[in-house]
């Protein structure tokens, strides 16, 4: 049934959202999203260089051509981050900054906003499946059936996301 793998999608959709929010500590998929200028070609950074956590709080970009440097930190700036890169000639330095107690509830709140996001494209994707469903003129009792099963993956996935979200709001919160 491709209502699932819509509503599996959405769910990816949201993990990868999630990781974006940043609980304090480095992370590679913080910078997965930025593209850098390389040859006049908006390229991921993750394809221009070597990015590893030498502690928690560090993440350390180093690029295989170090001509493309100063492009890197450019892009990392207008990324707004929130992190001010240090380029040391060789690699781009980001020390992730202790959260504070209120930035930490901002996250919690960012993070609750995606999953509230995440439910209602799985409603969308309920909605366009009972529309489908009501189209096809099953008998009534076949109907009813469809439709049972549908809200009940829909129950499924809405469990899944608040799962998610409390995975999230305990890693924010935990210090």
């Amino acid at each position: 049934m491709d209502t699932e793998k819509q509503m599996e999608k959405a769910v990816e959709a949201l993990e990868k959202r999630l990781l974006n929010i940043r609980a304090g500590r480095a992370n590679p998929a913080m910078v997965s999203g930025i593209n850098v200028l390389y040859y006049g070609t908006p390229t991921p950074i993750q394809s221009l260089a070597n990015i590893t956590v030498p502690e928690a709080r560090q993440l350390f970009i180093k690029p295989f051509d170090r001509s493309v440097l100063k492009d890197m930190e450019r892009a990392i700036n207008e990324a707004n981050l929130g992190i001010t890169p240090v380029n040391n000639g060789e690699m781009i330095i980001l020390t992730i900054p202790e959260l504070t107690e209120e930035r930490r509830k901002e996250y919690v709140k960012v993070a609750k906003a995606e999953c509230e996001e995440a439910k209602v494209a799985l409603r969308n994707i309920r909605q366009d499946a009972n529309n489908e469903i009501r189209a096809l003129e099953l008998p009534e009792d076949e109907e009813k059936r469809e439709l049972a099963d549908i809200q009940e993956l829909i129950n499924t996935y809405n469990k899944i996301v608040d799962e998610k979200y409390k995975e999230k709001e305990k890693e924010l919160m935990s210090v």
